[in-house]
C-alpha cells in the first residue's frame, strides 16, 4: 500500500488539456489549466457557460466519452496517483469513492424508475459492500443528514415526487455516501431559488467540515464563491484568467473578466429595477479560439497588443494571486508580476 504524504495537495492539476475532434475541428474546451487543492479546502471555479468549468470537472472524474474524439493532454495527480494513467475499471473504484460528483440538474443524475431509497442502497452495497439491511438502516440516516424529514417515507419516493431542492439533497446524500475525499459540486444551485440556494450551499458547507471533505465548487455566480469558498479561479475560454484566495478576488480583482462578472450581478445596494450590466459580446468560438487574448474584442481596456500576444498567468510579486492581462485593474500589478 502506498504511503500517502497529508502535506502534499489533495489534489493537483497540471498543464491539462482536453479537446473535442468535431466534423467542424478541434474544440479546445479545457486549455492548459493548472491548479492545486488542499485538503479540506474549497476552491471555486468560476466563470460564463461555455468557459470550460463543467468540462474539467468531467475531465477530472473521467466521464467524458471514451469513442476517440476526446484528446488529452496533462496530469491529474489525486492522493500521488496520476489519474490519467489509470485504467478505467481502477478508476471505477475511485470515481464515486474516492472523488464524487454533485450534477446541476439532479434528474440527470438520478434514476427516475427507481425509488430514492434503492439508489442510495445501491450505492451502499456495491461500493461499501453492505448488507442490506445495513445498507437501508444507513440510507435513512443519509436522507436524514442532508435534512430530509421522514427518511423513512422519502426513501419509498420516486425523485418526480419531489422539489427541486429535496431531489438536490438527494443527490448530495448518494454523493457523500462513501464519504469521498473529494467533492465536486457542478452547478449545484442554478436551477433553485434564492433561499434554496442558501439551504443547499450551507448543507455542502456542513457536510464538507463533518466528513473532512474537500470541495471544488464551479459557479457563475461571485456572490456564491465568496461566502462559500477559500480560493478561487476564474476560467475563461478554457484558460484559468485569474487565481487567488477569495477574500483577495472579491477586494482586489485584477483581471477586467473579474471585474466584468463582478458587475453583472445584481446587488443589494441598486436601487430597484436597475438594469444589469450585461458583458458586452459573446465568449469567443473554441473551435477558432482569436489571436491574442481571448477577451480581447469583449474587454474596454483592450491595447494593440492584446489582439497579437497571449498573455501568460503570471503572479504578482511575494503574492500567490495569478492574472492572465497585459492591462490588468491594477497597474501596478504589471510592473511587480513575475512568470
Amino acid at each position: 500500500m502506498a504511503i500517502i504524504d497529508v502535506s502534499e495537495p489533495l489534489l493537483q492539476v497540471n498543464n491539462l488539456y482536453t479537446q473535442f475532434d468535431t466534423p467542424k475541428g478541434v474544440a479546445r474546451a479545457v486549455d492548459g489549466v493548472s491548479f492545486s487543492l488542499e485538503r479540506g479546502k474549497t476552491l471555486g471555479i468560476v466563470g460564463e457557460s461555455g468557459s470550460g468549468k463543467s468540462v474539467l470537472s468531467r475531465t477530472i472524474i473521467d466521464i467524458l466519452a471514451k469513442d476517440g474524439s476526446v484528446l488529452y493532454d496533462g496530469e491529474i495527480i489525486f492522493e500521488g496517483q496520476n489519474l490519467r494513467n489509470l485504467t478505467e475499471k481502477e478508476m471505477r473504484e475511485i470515481r464515486g469513492r474516492e472523488i464524487a460528483m454533485v450534477f446541476q440538474d439532479p434528474m440527470s443524475s438520478l434514476n427516475p424508475v427507481k425509488k430514492i431509497g434503492k439508489q442510495i442502497t445501491e450505492v451502499l452495497t456495491k461500493r461499501m459492500g453492505m448488507s442490506s439491511r445495513l445498507a437501508k438502516i444507513r440510507a435513512a440516516e443519509l436522507v436524514s443528514s442532508v435534512g430530509m424529514p421522514d427518511a423513512e417515507q422519502q426513501l419509498g419516493r420516486y425523485p418526480m415526487h419531489l422539489s427541486g431542492g429535496m431531489r438536490q439533497r438527494v443527490a448530495i446524500a448518494i454523493a457523500i455516501a462513501c464519504e469521498p475525499k473529494l467533492l465536486i459540486a457542478d452547478e449545484p444551485t442554478t436551477a433553485l431559488d434564492v433561499t434554496i440556494q442558501a439551504q443547499i450551499l450551507d448543507l455542502l458547507k456542513e457536510q464538507q467540515k463533518k466528513h473532512d471533505m474537500s470541495v471544488i465548487l464551479i459557479t457563475h455566480n461571485l456572490g456564491i464563491v465568496s461566502g462559500y469558498t477559500d480560493d478561487v479561479a476564474v476560467m475563461y475560454a478554457g484558460k484559468i484568467v485569474e487565481k487567488c484566495s477569495t477574500d483577495e478576488l472579491i477586494s482586489n480583482p485584477i483581471m477586467p473578466y473579474t471585474e466584468a462578472l463582478m458587475n453583472s450581478a445584481p446587488s443589494l445596494a441598486d436601487a430597484p429595477h436597475t438594469r444589469l450590466q450585461a458583458i458586452p459580446g459573446l465568449p469567443p468560438n473554441l473551435l477558432n479560439l482569436p489571436t491574442g487574448c481571448s477577451f480581447n474584442s469583449r474587454c474596454s481596456y483592450k491595447d494593440e497588443k492584446c489582439g497579437n500576444d497571449v498573455p501568460e498567468l503570471r503572479a504578482l510579486k511575494n503574492s500567490e494571486h495569478s492574472f492572465a492581462c497585459w492591462y490588468p485593474l491594477d497597474h501596478s500589478a504589471a510592473i511587480g508580476a513575475i512568470k
